[in-house]
């Protein structure tokens, strides 16, 4: 990620100011606390109460994301999808990185195939990059997938604000690190990051668990990639990760 330009500083300066504002409404609530102790309690206890729903809910989204039915969550989409600008380039994207994140490669690939081509379909290369290194990685296409990764990681970072261009950092990051575990030429730290991007990305949570699986076995720690690989949903037969697990805890018995 070195040398890319940074975007100007009047943007840069911009894209702190949610972050600014929080910081000083936690310092105007820290001091309300000592002033007014009861007052802020009141008020703590109403912002918990408010932020309960949208916890619920983002929990509910999760285990959705986590269930391997890529169905339903692409009918949970579906709405949304609805209103998405250039829909029909920006539909199919979306509903193939879906359905590559679960292993479904076919599906997939049918998927990128009937989304349109012009100004949008260029305009998400990188969204575009990121799926076909999926899809390269899963279907044995390996230095396809690490040089789509390089060519990804390459990109110049979007000009937003530093917590989403953190967020884009860290998935470019894993995308490499998923090609390299799969062409079975993981570096120091990859585990990390797969395991980091799984965290923050619930949608993406089991692609990058199998690649660190598949790293941790390389390396001689069964153990490990049996953790990554508990809780896993029961893949359908036409899902890459039916095999990807079948063949994973073969190898984890072995080597244990």
């Amino acid at each position: 990620m070195q040398g890319l330009p940074q975007p100007p500083l009047r943007l840069r300066l911009l894209a702190w100011v949610p972050f600014v504002a929080s910081a000083a409404l936690v310092a105007v609530a820290i001091e309300l606390a000592f002033r007014a102790p009861l007052l802020a309690a009141g008020l703590a206890g109403l912002a918990a109460v408010s932020l309960v729903p949208g916890f619920m809910a983002r929990r509910r989204v999760r285990r959705l994301l986590l269930s391997g039915n890529v169905d339903a969550v692409l009918g949970a989409w579906r709405g949304a999808l609805d209103s998405v600008p250039h829909r029909e380039t920006m539909v199919p994207l979306i509903a193939a990185t879906a359905l590559a994140a679960n292993g479904m490669i076919d599906r997939a690939r049918f998927e990128l195939g009937r989304a349109a081509r012009g100004e949008a379909w260029e305009a998400a290369l990188e969204h575009r990059l990121f799926v076909e290194t999926m899809l390269d990685a899963f279907e044995g296409e390996r230095l396809q997938a690490v040089a789509k990764a390089d060519q990804l990681r390459e990109l110049p970072l979007p000009i937003v604000g530093p917590f989403v261009r953190e967020r884009v950092a860290v998935l470019r990051a894993a995308a490499g690190a998923l090609a390299r575990a799969f062409a079975h030429r993981p570096t120091a730290g990859d585990i990390r990051t797969l395991e980091l991007a799984a965290r923050r990305n619930p949608l993406v949570y089991w692609a990058m668990h199998y690649a660190a699986a598949v790293a941790c076995v390389d390396r001689g720690e069964p153990e490990t990639a049996r953790r990554l690989l508990r809780g896993a949903p029961a893949w359908p037969a036409e899902s890459a990760f039916h095999d990807f697990h079948a063949e994973l805890i073969e190898q984890v018995d072995v080597r244990a």
